[in-house]
């Protein structure tokens, strides 16, 4: 563990906000300050759900140029973007981009897997890429792009992954991150390249498909523009866990002997344990369990939930209402809300796309049976017990098919300040669950930018250095049997 002082700064990009989080890592621990928060804007253009590149680019100058003011005098090490997968942008022959990304949550690919599947057997690319399938993988947005013979992708000479395009703005590098790019549903984890013939297959050209590197690739230095522009020194621009859950993932502060598996919290919550290699197999596929590749050449074996996302998209149709809550305050009418109400489907497809979620959330229970909540409290009560339902389910998928027991579970991101969830999610699982740290994705970006420099020796001393730094809150399962009993409802609601 090295001795000398590191400064290291976090760009991460989640569905709400965006931040700027510098990290000093000193004697074996890490302090995190928040030096710019902003909210991570979108929005429609000729119908279509669109990132808004140009604001989240002045975003991020703006966090790299309050960091810089912070540590003038030490200047920076380096710095790292996280955000989700799938989604990217085109660059042209001369490296323009090609106008705004889309946002996965577009429409575009609504009925799309279908038609793939009509070209290319589901079984087939699971085996080949051994990924879930969600309609907005990257694999289904550009078979859209090719069916609707694009401009955009006739022009376009170099794909990359959001995070690797403001990596690219920082550095002029074309590359994109190992992680990332294991979201996409056109990479092979066990050849360890891109699924060029599945590409081929589907009409889609694999001139775009750049060089991909390893998690914690020093990409080069920050381009002299940006310097100037943001009197930022010289810091090194490092590809981290791109994908924020690999991210979030390293950070987890699991020590060695225990079976445990992760939540990763957040909007989505993902749920899966870290291997050293890939599970594609009848029994995954069945499950619709995905590889994604992790830090340090680890497999992330997961299943991508909708997490609370419903409570944000409930907040959303209150505030609509009138009615204007903290997410603490819902949290709160959640606590106070009768106990196994009516159950929800979170990864049902009537939520992928946003707006109306109290009616559609209605229709749900009206097409099963069930009772309309009376209560906001109710409503956000109902999304909370079906979630920490849907983990238990997904933990049993993982069980079977590893073949072993999970012990332990590790909560870490966002979703950890939701108590009741964390609490609910031990009662469900009957497993002790350990909540914490909040900022997991953030920390990871920032050690895995720590083990690229040489202050971080591997895996294990850069956990050693989280659980060193961060607390974490431990729950232990309660009221069991009603759980069980509630999960039955929930197996049967879901079944289909």
């Amino acid at each position: 563990m090295s001795t000398k002082t590191s400064r290291l700064l976090a760009f991460d990009l989640g569905a709400e906000s965006g931040r700027a989080v510098l990290g000093t890592l000193r004697d074996g621990k890490l302090s995190l300050e928040e030096k710019h928060r902003f909210a991570n804007p979108n929005g429609k253009i000729n119908g279509t759900l669109q990132w808004n590149l140009l604001q989240q680019w002045e975003e991020l100058k703006t966090g790299l140029r309050k960091a810089a003011d912070a540590v003038r005098g030490n200047g920076l090490d380096a710095i790292g973007v996280d955000t989700w997968g799938v989604d990217f942008g085109l660059l042209g022959e001369d490296g323009g981009i090609l106008g705004n990304p889309l946002m996965y949550r577009d429409a575009s690919t609504d009925g799309i897997m279908e038609r793939v599947f009509a070209k290319v057997s589901r079984e087939k690319i699971y085996q080949i890429t051994g990924l879930q399938f969600i309609q907005f993988n990257t694999l289904f947005q550009l078979f859209a792009l090719a069916e609707k013979k694009s401009s955009q992708l006739a022009a376009a000479r170099t794909l990359l992954f959001m995070p690797d395009l403001f990596n690219f703005l920082f550095s002029g590098q074309k590359k994109t991150e190992l992680s990332v790019v294991s979201t996409s549903q056109i990479y092979d984890p066990r050849a360890k390249i891109w699924a060029v013939d599945l590409l081929d297959q589907l009409s889609i050209p694999r001139r775009i498909l750049p060089e991909i590197v390893a998690s914690g690739t020093v990409l080069g230095p920050l381009l002299p523009a940006i310097r100037e522009e943001c009197n930022a020194g010289s810091p090194l621009v490092i590809a981290p866990g791109c994908h924020d859950t690999a991210s979030a993932v390293a950070a987890v502060p699991a020590s060695t002997g225990k079976n445990w598996c992760y939540i990763s919290s957040g909007t989505w919550s993902l749920v899966g344990v870290e291997l050293d290699q890939p599970i594609i197999n009848a029994k995954a596929q069945q499950y619709n369990y995905t590889n994604e590749m992790g830090v340090a050449g680890k497999v992330r074996f997961l299943k991508n939930l909708a997490g609370l996302w419903l409570v944000q998209e409930c907040r959303r149709d209150f505030i609509r209402q009138g009615h204007e809550h903290s997410y603490a305050e819902l949290t709160q009418m959640a606590g106070q809300a009768a106990a196994f109400g009516p159950l929800v489907d979170p990864n049902h497809a009537l939520f992928l796309l946003p707006g109306n979620c109290i009616a559609k959330l209605d229709q749900f229970y009206k097409e099963t049976g069930q009772r309309q909540p009376a209560t906001r409290g109710e409503y956000i009560r109902s999304c909370l017990e079906s979630l920490a339902l849907a983990y238990r389910r997904t933990l049993e998928g993982l069980e079977d098919i590893l073949g072993k027991k999970i012990e332990v579970i590790h909560i870490v991101g966002g979703g950890t300040q939701n108590e009741l969830l964390s609490q609910m999610t031990a009662n469900a699982s009957g497993r002790p669950v350990l909540a914490g740290p909040v900022e997991a994705t953030a920390i990871g970006n920032i050690l895995v930018q720590a083990m690229a420099i040489g202050a971080v020796a591997n895996l294990d001393e850069l956990r050693q250095i989280v659980r060193a730094s961060f607390e974490v809150k431990r729950y232990e399962p309660m009221d069991t049997k009603q759980w069980d009993k509630a999960y039955e409802r929930y197996r049967e609601l879901t079944k289909s």
